[in-house]
């Protein structure tokens, strides 16, 4: 059994070098794709699917083949809504242009999002990938405090920038973070200490350790669910007291809110919400279009002032109005569709019948989530310890079942559920039968 740390594009990776037996055709696709893409190709599954089309929660091999997608959080309101497609087609054939001029849609859209944030958090800048916002976030830190340190939990994802591949440890295969970051455990209860109070001493542990290296603290920043860490969303608040701590030593908190916002834990609009906390930062991502290559920081206006008298920064395309009116058609179906809502109670009943299978089999072990962001653990019963070989087999034979699903967490032993908000209770249903048959074959 294997329960190495695992890199997180190895958690799902299909394997290059194992297309024997693979049909001529599928064997041929595959080499032309690493002959175009070389060793930056990263495929899924034993063996690749080609997708044609999508909707709701299902998408379509070339063969005509239907799966349900519980891994894609980024058509967060369902694969190729209509109401979101219309409007990204109407924009782009009206105008489409940089960020120079006045253009009612783009105010229109900042307005809107911002009033779904706490009072304190009145600018939006706009950029175009989660990992530019990332990036950002890390620069208004730096300014904004004077000071240069980071903490971030072990297995966290925050994009791919230079700068903030240094705060994606999970991204990083031969070497440590940088010295200007300090790696924290994910939230757990240890040392007989609560989740709350274990999460707070490792903050407290990691600036001292910041200082003894002659670093300020600058920010910590988390997403808000811990989703690579193997997510972890309870209990409500736990994250409180670290932010305190963050504060009382000079640094921000940036919230990344790209996989947990826009509804997916079902309390809310963000996921910092569940906390009952207000982030310095929160960034963004494609979810907030539907896929529509965006991303976003809200942050203090005071904070973005300090930043720009210091930096010439602008974004050509962060902003245009095609992905503002994407990003607005996103908040109205959210909002009249009751997405949250959805959230909030197919999740509930998703966790109660994958914990009611837990019960069935001892090779499940934790289950933990909040509305549509549930991870569930993989163990080894008899060694009490993760897994991954199990979630390899199930994530596959999944997929051989007509299901997509992908893995999280340090040991890539956790399943990672994060289906679209259209989801259903028949969609949960129809996973929770899967899985059972799975397990129950193995």
């Amino acid at each position: 059994m294997n329960v190495a740390p695992k890199e997180i594009l190895d958690l799902n990776r299909f394997d290059a070098t194992r297309t024997d037996g693979f049909p001529p055709e599928l064997a041929e696709r595959v080499a032309r794709r690493q002959s175009s893409f070389g060793a930056s190709s990263v495929l899924f599954y034993e063996q690749p699917i080609e997708m044609v089309r999508a909707s709701g929660a299902y998408m379509y091999d070339v063969n005509g083949r239907r799966y349900l997608d519980v891994y894609n959080n980024v058509p967060s309101v369902g694969h190729c809504h209509p109401r979101v497609v219309e409007a990204i087609a109407r924009q782009v054939g009206q105008l489409n242009i940089h960020t120079r001029y006045l253009n009612r849609v783009v105010e229109d859209y900042a307005e809107k999002l911002l009033a779904t944030f706490p009072s304190p958090l009145g600018n939006l800048v706009m950029t175009c990938t989660g990992s530019e916002s990332n990036d950002l976030a890390m620069r208004i830190a730096r300014i904004g405090t004077g000071g240069e340190g980071f903490i971030v939990t072990e297995a966290a994802y925050h994009g791919n920038t230079a700068l903030v591949t240094e705060i994606s440890p999970s991204s990083l295969r031969r070497r440590e973070p940088a010295l200007f970051v300090e790696v924290i455990p994910a939230p757990t209860a240890h040392d007989d200490m609560s989740v709350e109070d274990s999460f707070a001493a490792s903050v407290e542990q990691a600036i001292a350790k910041l200082r003894a290296r002659g670093l300020a603290l600058a920010g910590m920043i988390v997403d808000t669910i811990f989703s690579s860490d193997g997510i972890y969303a309870d209990p409500p608040g736990f994250l409180k007291t670290a932010v305190d701590i963050v504060h009382r030593a000079g640094g921000l908190f940036i919230a990344d809110e790209v996989q947990p916002g826009f509804g997916r834990s079902g309390g809310g609009l963000w996921g910092f919400r569940r906390h009952g906390i207000t982030p310095d930062i929160v960034t963004m991502g494609k979810p907030m279009g539907n896929g529509f290559p965006m991303g976003g920081v809200v942050t203090r206006p005071d904070l973005l002032k300090m930043f720009c008298e210091e930096t010439g920064y602008f974004n050509t395309f962060g902003g245009n109005p095609v992905a503002a009116a994407a990003g607005r058609a996103v908040l109205e179906v959210i909002e009249e569709e009751g997405l949250i809502e959805a959230s909030r109670s197919v999740g509930t009943g998703f966790r109660q019948a994958l914990e009611a299978l837990r019960m069935a089999h001892p090779q499940i072990g934790e289950v933990r989530g909040a509305g549509l962001f549930i991870g569930l653990d993989f163990i080894d019963p008899e060694q009490v310890a993760p897994d991954s070989a199990l979630t390899t087999h199930v994530i596959n034979e999944m997929k051989q079942n007509g299901i997509l699903i992908g893995a999280a967490g340090k040991f890539g032993a956790t399943l990672k559920i994060r289906p679209p908000l259209c989801f259903s209770s028949d969609d949960a249903a129809v996973f929770v039968a899967t899985l059972d048959t799975i397990l129950e074959a193995r």
